[in-house]
């Protein structure tokens, strides 16, 4: 049985259920708990766990990214929310240089089972320093595994994955899609990391994305399928690691493949995926892979600047037309 739900109530389920089943589950973060969470992800969390379980944090995400990693090495498992990724930079030292080397560093006998959320891209109008897409920032660390997902059924289920992981994991997640509505199975699920998913299934193309840029693949894929065009959309959801064995799989059908990417184009995901397939698929590659990405600049403010800036279906159907040599 599944019901239609948010993605915010989607997260809220995962992390209660998580809570529900392991005491040393806890969830902390700016605004988590008196105020229901900055987009009411955690509503209701602190009546029903207590405040020392659901923690309001000061305005210090070093400080209280730092807690969460003391906190994994010695044996409880901390999911940090972040207001935003983009505020996430100041905790970058704790991240990067503690909890993705813990286990490392210390020779296999500390491990950090942390899970940092939040979400990441483009929210509208919201100028340069809150607009900056961080999923090749933290898939670039070795030690740290990354989610990015909008589908509300997935979400919950690679949350929960996320959480009874022993690795640090960071997900990735919109805040202008909190609010949407999917098909949610009622009961225990998990998603595995590291499983692609196939929105669409086609024969022509493949349109490879993640996070809401998957809304932008699907919508293309709409309007090429009125001109005969049959595209395939596949939505990465982990980041790291990859499903390369996927995609490879979509290649071997439709010998075409566009990516589309929030993030700039410089050593991005889509540059990752670029180069994995012409390593181990080239020989089905009938035209070069092609990305689409934001503009190589930061965001200005200006409604006009920010549609112009990211991705959208009009670009990727011209890309797919100059890949599959229409009208050309």
């Amino acid at each position: 049985m599944a019901r239609k739900i948010a993605l915010r109530d989607a997260l809220r389920e995962a992390m209660s259920e998580e809570m529900r089943r392991d005491e040393n589950v806890f969830l902390m973060g700016e605004e988590v708990a008196e105020y229901n969470g900055a987009y009411k992800v955690s509503k209701g969390m602190l009546d029903e766990f207590g405040e020392k379980r659901v923690i309001d944090t000061p305005i210090s995400e070093l400080g209280f990214a730092g807690i969460g990693v003391g906190a994994a090495m010695n044996g409880l498992r901390p999911i940090v929310e972040f207001m935003t990724w983009n505020f996430a930079i100041l905790a970058f030292d704790q991240i990067v240089n503690n909890a993705a080397k813990t286990l490392s560093q210390s020779a296999g006998e500390f491990q950090c089972p942390i899970v940092f959320r939040g979400p990441s891209g483009s929210a509208g109008q919201l100028a340069q320093q809150h607009s900056q897409t961080f999923e090749s920032w933290m898939a670039n660390v070795p030690g740290l595994k990354v989610v990015s997902c909008i589908d509300p059924a997935d979400a919950k289920g690679l949350l929960k994955s996320a959480i009874r992981d022993s690795d640090p994991i960071c997900m990735m997640e919109s805040e202008v899609c909190y609010g949407d509505v999917g098909e949610v199975p009622e009961g225990e699920y998990l998603v595995p990391l590291g499983v692609a998913a196939v929105r669409r299934e086609g024969t022509d193309i493949t349109l490879v994305s993640y996070n809401k840029m998957v809304k932008t693949a699907m919508a293309a894929a709409e309007e090429l399928a009125k001109e005969g065009i049959s595209a395939e959309v596949i939505d990465l959801r982990t980041i790291r690691p990859m499903d390369h064995g996927t995609l490879i799989q979509s290649l071997k059908k439709t010998n075409r493949m566009v990516v589309i990417d929030e993030a700039w184009p410089f050593s991005g995901v889509s540059a990752e995926v670029a180069y994995m397939m012409q390593k181990h698929a080239f020989d089905y590659l009938d035209a070069p892979v092609v990305r689409i990405n934001s503009a190589d600049t930061s965001l200005g403010y200006s409604s006009v600047y920010v549609e112009e800036y990211l991705p959208n279906p009009t670009k990727v159907i011209k890309a797919v037309k100059e890949v599959m040599y229409v009208n050309n």
